[in-house]
């Protein structure tokens, strides 16, 4: 694999990154402050689907397992 594509490829991403999100208009102070905000939501959204879709995912299936007569060993 040629890292010189690679790089190339990663960098058009990030053009394209800061086109789409208007970045490429902003100072760089502001620039920082937005990807900041950015990625602390996404963290955010990460670490809560992370904990909590397990254990939603569990519930669903006991749910269900009880409306169809099926006992899981999962279920307590």
């Amino acid at each position: 694999m040629d890292f010189r594509r690679v790089k190339d490829y990663f960098s058009w991403l990030y053009y394209q990154y800061q086109i789409i999100s208007c970045c490429a208009v902003l100072e760089p102070w502001e620039r920082s402050m937005f990807n900041t905000i950015l990625l602390t939501i996404f963290a955010m959204v990460v670490y809560t689907a992370y904990v909590f879709i397990p254990i939603h995912i569990r519930l669903a299936w006991e749910f269900f397992s009880k409306i169809c007569g099926y006992h899981s060993p999962i279920s307590n």
